[in-house]
């Protein structure tokens, strides 16, 4: 099954997502850049490791779940998703650590009936890495912990735990939805007919009546989820041209933008944000 990777560098107060450039708009950027110049200084680009061999850090799973009310009840659907971590320290600075987490599993899909399907991607609208980290940010906080000791705390949930609308501001950051990223199609056989949907207004994009119900995770041990692949058909013909859902046009400069009529903001909404499977071997 194919894998969604990223790393993190630990600096004692801060983890730092080393591909913090993908998927996240300008201003979160200049966000990120203001409350971490000096982390940055002293040595974010170093990222070699040597892994140690007393690493316990341990895998999960986890099932991302979303309910919709309908004028006809209640719809759900599921997806399992396998997080692996490994930890080490920082080759260039021996008092720093770095995560590597990698992501196994694909985005849920609800069956709103009449053809309309809703998917809840992997990502969200500023994190491309947010079904990596989503149940690390629910964990609770246990006083005195280190940074280090922090990425066991995900196994003292139990239960179904809801996704709270928003993460809140800190010193460093904005506040933030902590949703995925929802999405449908006009026409589920065409990628380009992707369009986003408000997760405060299902009716503006399904019609009276339906709305969002909530958004949960519960720790599991069932198998990863699988298929989605298989029920988009275009999904692998997708990936082989280079996976980006919208249509891009190069602009007078050379450079290439988002065609005319669509979203902008699905720009960096591809067969990855679907599944893992995207680009398996």
């Amino acid at each position: 099954m194919g894998l969604q990777e990223n790393s993190y560098l630990l600096f004692g107060f801060a983890s730092i997502p080393l591909n913090i450039w993908e998927g996240d708009t300008a201003m979160m950027r200049r966000h990120f850049l203001n409350a971490c110049a000096t982390v940055l200084c002293a040595g974010m680009a170093f990222t070699t490791t040597a892994c140690s061999a007393s690493d316990d850090t341990p895998d999960y799973r986890y099932r991302l779940s979303v309910e919709v009310e309908t004028p006809e009840g209640l719809r759900s659907g599921s997806s399992v998703l396998e997080v692996k971590q490994s930890m080490g320290r920082s080759a260039m600075d021996p008092a720093g650590m770095r995560i590597s987490r990698r992501l196994r599993g694909e985005a849920v899909s609800v069956d709103l009936g009449d053809g309309r399907m809703l998917f809840a991607l992997l990502r969200s609208e500023t994190d491309t890495d947010w079904a990596l980290s989503v149940v690390q940010r629910l964990s609770p906080d246990t006083p005195g912990e280190s940074w280090a000791e922090q990425f066991d705390d995900m196994l003292q949930l139990e239960g179904e735990i809801p996704i709270p609308r928003m993460w809140p501001a800190t010193r460093r950051l904005p506040e933030i939805s902590a949703y995925p990223m929802l999405v449908t199609f006009g026409d589920l056989d065409d990628p380009t007919s992707v369009e986003r949907v408000d997760p405060d207004d299902l009716a503006a994009t399904f019609g009276e009546g339906v709305s969002l119900s909530r958004i949960t995770v519960e720790m599991t041990d069932d198998y990863v989820t699988t298929g989605i692949d298989e029920s988009l058909g275009w999904f692998r013909d997708q990936a082989a041209k280079g996976g980006n859902l919208i249509p891009m046009v190069s602009n007078a400069r050379g450079r290439y933008e988002v065609a005319p009529g669509y979203d902008e903001a699905l720009i960096q909404v591809g067969v990855s944000s679907f599944s893992t499977e995207a680009y398996e071997q």
